[in-house]
């Protein structure tokens, strides 16, 4: 029973940095003059590798969603595209968090960033997508042109990502070499 309490106490831990990652990234524009790039892909993939279960995802997207909906109250000349369009977050979001709970037990650098890379990918293929088909800004396009569109955001979106994920193993190394040195010294 202890275990079992001890792994739902780590779980909300979790959550509550992942929580926090993303209202410091993507609400970053109500709280800091400074508005960092958007790390949700990124935090999606961490929450997939660390947390797994799919209510801890609910969770997550939940607390992203009430933070475009906050921000657009707050701030409306910011104006976040909430349309039909927005529901393609879902699909993108789920794709990075399973991609992350299939590469949760990694030791190898290399299999990180290539699995990062690939979600990344599908994530913003899917969102570009889902927001030029259904977001009615562009409304006679077809799914050939659509395909053709978005495409200049790639590098930007992949950049971010990877440099939030390697942030994320670099600090993960860290405690991981701490813990090994102090349990060796015990």
């Amino acid at each position: 029973m202890t275990s079992t309490k001890s792994l739902t106490n780590k779980s909300i831990i979790t959550l509550i940095f992942l929580f926090l990652a993303i209202l410091i990234t993507r609400g970053s524009h109500l709280l800091t003059p400074v508005s960092l790039p958007d790390a949700s892909f990124a935090i999606f993939l961490i929450g997939g590798m660390l947390l797994k279960k799919p209510k801890w995802f609910s969770c997550l997207f939940v607390f992203s969603v009430i933070i475009d909906l906050v921000t657009l109250a707050m701030n409306n000349p910011y104006q976040i595209p909430i349309n039909m369009g927005y529901l393609g977050l879902l699909p993108a979001y789920a794709s990075m968090w399973f991609i992350g709970s299939y590469n949760t037990n990694t030791t190898s650098f290399f299999k990180f960033t290539i699995f990062g890379v690939i979600a990344t990918l599908i994530a913003f293929l899917i969102s570009t997508q889902t927001y030029n088909l259904f977001s009615g800004r562009f409304p006679n396009i077809n799914i050939t042109q659509s395909i053709q569109t978005g495409w200049e955001y790639l590098p930007q979106s992949l950049l971010y990502t990877m440099i939030y994920l390697m942030v994320y193993w670099g600090i993960k190394s860290l405690f991981k070499k701490q813990f090994l040195s102090q349990k060796a010294t015990i």
